[in-house]
């Protein structure tokens, strides 16, 4: 059989969905994407067994076929067409595929589409609404908080619980933690799950920024939503989330108010002088100036900035991660921060200022301990 669509469209929605398929599969078959074509449509899917996904176009077909096709092989050869409509002629007997163009044949080795898995089903039990602006902010706030523990699985993802009053985004590695909370979203019944960092990614690449509609559905063990003509159906992590409220100080007195960017910008350049094995910077705050200053005394590196701020209450040294702090700084949106203090050794709470409404944005950063010649 055979069926002809445009090579362009072909190769845009092979890319949305490449991601997926990763350099070394479970299975050999997982190298391939799933061609599935009935008349006038063609289904492909990709997977790496814990997490797929699915689009769909459309085509000039008479007939039904599916055939697994190795997805490198066809993406290099779509990206290095020109724009047209080519063919794909199927023999279902030996599994071989021809690619038909207006200069040239190209044949590739395809499998057999049973060896393929199948789409896993999702039980929903509670659906989420939301725009995709609001999961994409969702996944850039949370997405650098996700650990790279592979002890510590349940912190590998972020956490969501949608109540009929809020939903609320969670991702922490133990040094650092972000909450991120829409009351303007919510659900009938409450669910509480932990999607996996890979799954997040790729839906992070797929969604625009737009007030364009999707439905989240979840169910006890998988998740699926649809987003510009790509559904992605994974595998939800089975573990249970650490209790992180009782991390977040519920008393931090010391205010400290100051421009997001110039702390940013002073941390980048002073953090290039910090010592390499532990990239720490020391902050001094006083009621009118921050002052940060990173050192590596077996190099005799050192530097110092100093900033505006308005802060209300004691004189404070503090250090952190270089690294921790820039990251926080720059998922954040805001042009001015608070930083909520209480001593060198509790963890402090950075917020955006001006929040959107219905959003309530929460990044707590565990400090370190100074150490003598090395902050």
């Amino acid at each position: 059989m055979q069926c002809t669509v445009s090579s362009a469209k072909l190769l845009k929605q092979l890319n949305a969905i490449n991601g997926v398929i990763t350099s070394s599969p479970v299975m050999p078959i997982l190298e391939n994407f799933l061609f599935e074509i009935t008349p006038g449509q063609l289904t492909i899917t990709a997977s790496d067994l814990q997490t797929t996904c699915i689009t769909t176009l459309p085509v000039e077909a008479q007939s039904t076929a599916s055939i697994a096709i190795p997805a490198a092989m066809l993406l290099n050869t779509l990206k290095n067409l020109p724009e047209q409509p080519i063919t794909l002629v199927i023999d279902l007997a030996t599994y071989s595929v021809q690619l038909v163009s207006a200069n040239g044949k190209y044949k590739l080795a395809g499998e057999n589409a049973t060896d393929f898995p199948k789409v896993p089903e999702v039980e929903v039990t509670a659906e989420l609404s939301l725009s995709e602006e609001v999961l994409k902010k969702a996944i850039a706030q949370t997405f650098f908080a996700i650990s790279n523990d592979d002890l510590r699985p349940e912190m590998g993802g972020v956490y969501l619980s949608a109540t009929p009053t809020a939903t609320t985004f969670v991702a922490t590695d133990g040094h650092k933690l972000v909450r991120y909370v829409r009351k303007d979203m919510t659900a009938a019944n409450t669910v509480a799950v932990i999607i996996p960092r890979k799954p997040l990614h790729l839906l992070s690449n797929l969604l625009m920024a737009s007030d364009d509609k999707l439905t989240m559905k979840l169910g006890s063990s998988h998740l699926s939503v649809a987003a510009q003509g790509v559904t992605l159906v994974t595998r939800l992590i089975d573990e249970q989330y650490p209790d992180y409220d009782n991390v977040i100080p519920a008393h931090n007195p010391h205010q400290l108010h100051t421009n997001r960017e110039e702390l940013l910008g002073a941390l980048r350049r002073v953090s290039i002088y910090a010592n390499k094995t532990f990239r720490q910077v020391r902050l001094k705050i006083m009621p009118d100036s921050l002052a940060v200053h990173a050192e590596d005394m077996d190099f005799s590196n050192e530097a110092n900035e100093k900033l505006s701020c308005t802060y209300t209450g004691q004189e404070l040294e503090i250090g952190f991660s270089a690294r921790l702090l820039i990251d926080a700084l720059n998922s954040l949106v805001a042009e001015t921060i608070t930083i909520l203090l209480a001593d060198a050794h509790t963890a402090a709470l950075i917020l955006p200022q001006d929040q959107e409404e219905g959003e309530d944005v929460l990044v707590l950063a565990m400090p370190v301990i100074l150490r003598e010649g090395g902050v």
